[in-house]
């Protein structure tokens, strides 16, 4: 392994312990966010617009940070910013005023829209070292390490609260607990910046000629598009807890379990297994597009999710969670893989902007109307949110012509 390799491995270990003492702190929220909010005595429908809009403040600000991080050169300042508003979560410990949670809980999403773009930047110069698939692969198995500590502070936290304890305090005794790894979280990330502040130069080493375009292609815009719709439909674990807890399907310290052992078992392995998947069917062909096909297992897993996870039925709310874990695995490192292979150094955090806008806006606009259809009927809701992602199926091929018509 070269020095540039051995560099560019620790860059991505290092990004992934900060991103796995982050996701220890909002994970954990975001597993009992929706249950948290109903017994502060909120609806489905609000629940369903908190976090819809919060997803989608969050993705603005992605669009914006990755416009001004590309112009400013300051990758590391907007990572650094935007992990320090992380602060939101162990704030939630102090209160139980659920329109200052609701608060704080978009907030939270706000702080990664800051972060994010800067932060898969800063991976994206060392993915050209090791490959765009492997690199995101392990710096999303570590990060869900955290997305499996997170939900069982609150496993341990709701399973030791007594029958007569307050189940607010319970609550926010889970949240208080994430103040230590938001400490972790803030040393680990200026020992990041101080050993790797000139990462992009791991890039410019590996750089081929026609690298240097300044401008994003436009078959981008056709796969922004396609992360949209497969996005839209996407079902949002806040709701699943919601849905989980208004049944008394599951016991709410297992709620958070559920979602632990999900994104750990399934997000996390699969992940990593799909980031090979894509390396090597680029290398194989010499195409760094051939990877893209594993996307048509998004649209096709995400249409078979609220069939399972809406039900009443603990087996089949379970298969449901695997699938949502399997969709999960692929979007975090495939898709964010593809914008780093289809896109130029110069416009990388904007890419990643307008990647992660995509996204915030299919959230704000599927998650608003999933939790409106819930209320309103659970038969709609499904057929609604199945047929919805088999569209993005045929703008996939759209776009895949696209790219084979410019070769």
């Amino acid at each position: 392994m070269n020095s540039n390799k051995k560099w560019a491995f620790q860059l991505i270990i290092t990004l992934g312990i900060v991103s796995l003492l982050g996701d220890i702190i909002y994970e954990g929220a975001r597993g009992v966010s929706g249950q948290y909010l109903q017994i502060l005595g909120v609806n489905a429908a609000t629940v369903g617009f908190v976090v819809g809009l919060g997803e989608l403040l969050g993705y603005l600000f992605r669009l914006a940070s990755g416009f001004l991080a590309d112009k400013t050169k300051s990758y590391w300042l907007f990572t650094i910013v935007g992990y320090g508003l992380l602060i939101s979560i162990p704030l939630i410990s102090l209160t139980g005023i659920w329109q200052i949670v609701a608060v704080l809980i978009i907030l939270e999403r706000v702080s990664k829209g800051i972060r994010t773009p800067a932060r898969d930047t800063i991976a994206s110069h060392a993915s050209k070292q090791i490959g765009s698939g492997y690199a995101f692969g392990i710096a999303e198995f570590i990060d869900q390490i955290g997305a499996v500590l997170g939900p069982l502070i609150f496993t341990y936290v709701l399973v030791r609260a007594s029958s007569g304890q307050n189940i607010i305090a319970a609550y926010q005794q889970g949240y208080g607990f994430t103040w230590l790894p938001y400490v972790l979280l803030l040393g680990m990330l200026w020992f990041a910046y101080t050993r790797f502040k000139n990462s992009e130069e791991l890039e410019t080493a590996s750089q081929q000629k026609g690298d240097d375009r300044k401008e994003l292609p436009k078959v981008f815009f056709l796969y922004a598009l396609f992360v949209f719709i497969s996005t839209l439909g996407f079902v949002s674990f806040a709701l699943v807890g919601f849905h989980l807890k208004k049944h008394n399907i599951l016991n709410d310290a297992y709620i958070p379990l559920l979602y632990a052992l999900t994104m750990g078992a399934v997000d996390a392995i699969f992940g990593l297994v799909a980031g090979k998947i894509y390396d090597k069917l680029n290398k194989r062909s010499g195409n760094q597009k051939s990877g893209l096909v594993l996307l048509l297992a998004i649209p096709v897993s995400a249409a078979l999710i609220p069939i399972f996870i809406f039900s009443d039925k603990l087996v089949y709310v379970i298969i449901g969670t695997v699938l949502f874990g399997f969709g999960m695995g692929l979007q975090e490192v495939i898709m964010k893989a593809a914008v780093a292979d289809m896109t130029p150094l110069a416009k990388r955090s904007t890419a990643y902007g307008v990647f992660n806008l995509s996204l915030g806006l299919a959230f704000f606009v599927g998650g608003t109307l999933a939790g409106f259809l819930y209320d309103f009927s659970m038969k709609i809701l499904i057929i609604f949110l199945t047929a919805e992602e088999l569209m993005a199926i045929p703008v996939y091929y759209w776009m895949k012509k696209t790219m084979e018509d410019k070769k």
